[in-house]
């Protein structure tokens, strides 16, 4: 393998934080995307990640008071019934998101 001056500065850094020489540390690394046990991600794929976690947090605090607005009949008094309908379709999304972030989630997961 050869890597740029910089490539090598991530390498080594990288293998200095887990206290291995950089060649164990690429070797393995290698290996590891090589057996499938490892999905390599770009930083703007793990902010975006990141960004997903976030999401899901704050989904299932909407998620929360939404069913605290619905748990005794219309969302709010006065409301049409149309609005509890809104609210179950909101609900709806809300749990397609959540189960999507925990799919990417969990492929993105280093399988042992």
């Amino acid at each position: 393998m050869s890597f740029s001056d910089t490539e090598l500065a991530v390498v080594r850094t990288a293998a200095e934080r887990e206290g291995m020489a950089s060649a164990a540390w690429a070797g393995r690394q290698v290996m590891a995307v090589a057996q499938h046990v490892l999905v390599p991600v770009s930083r703007d794929a793990g902010d975006v990640l990141r960004e997903l976690v976030q999401a899901r947090v704050n989904l299932r605090e909407t998620v929360a008071a939404l069913r605290a607005l619905t748990a005794t009949g219309p969302p709010v008094a006065g409301l049409p019934e149309s609005a509890a309908t809104v609210v179950e379709e909101a609900l709806k999304a809300v749990a397609r998101v959540d189960e999507a972030t925990a799919r990417v989630m969990r492929e993105r997961r280093p399988r042992s």
